[in-house]
């Protein structure tokens, strides 16, 4: 049997156990600033045009790149590379620009210096 008609544990996932505490613990801390993926060349070009719009704003280029299945999964991201600022999943599925990212974090309150 393949499983199928099984009842499935509603914490369980393809990734992982995900539960209210790994998405509190994903969240929670850390840079403002994170790009979630596996690390592919967009996921890297991401991370890079994060960090040019952190500059550009005069705040520290701090962004952290999550890569754990069960905590980019605790985002409820489906498609990566995805872009988190100040805990919201504010893009996923796409590459953003360093101008896209400054107004997105404007939105968020950033402001140039």
């Amino acid at each position: 049997m393949l499983g199928f008609g099984k009842k499935k544990d509603k914490n369980n996932c393809c990734c992982g156990n995900i539960d209210a505490e790994t998405i509190k613990e994903a969240q929670a801390g850390g840079s403002a600033v994170k790009v979630l993926g596996m690390g592919c060349s967009n996921c890297k070009i991401l991370a890079d045009n994060a960090v040019k719009a952190l500059e550009r704003l005069g705040m520290e280029p701090a962004v952290e790149k999550i890569t754990d299945m069960a905590q980019i999964a605790a985002y409820g991201v489906m498609s990566t590379p995805a872009l988190v600022i100040g805990g919201k999943v504010v893009s996923a599925g796409k590459v953003l620009s360093t101008e896209e990212i400054v107004k997105l974090m404007q939105k968020q309150g950033a402001q140039p210096k």
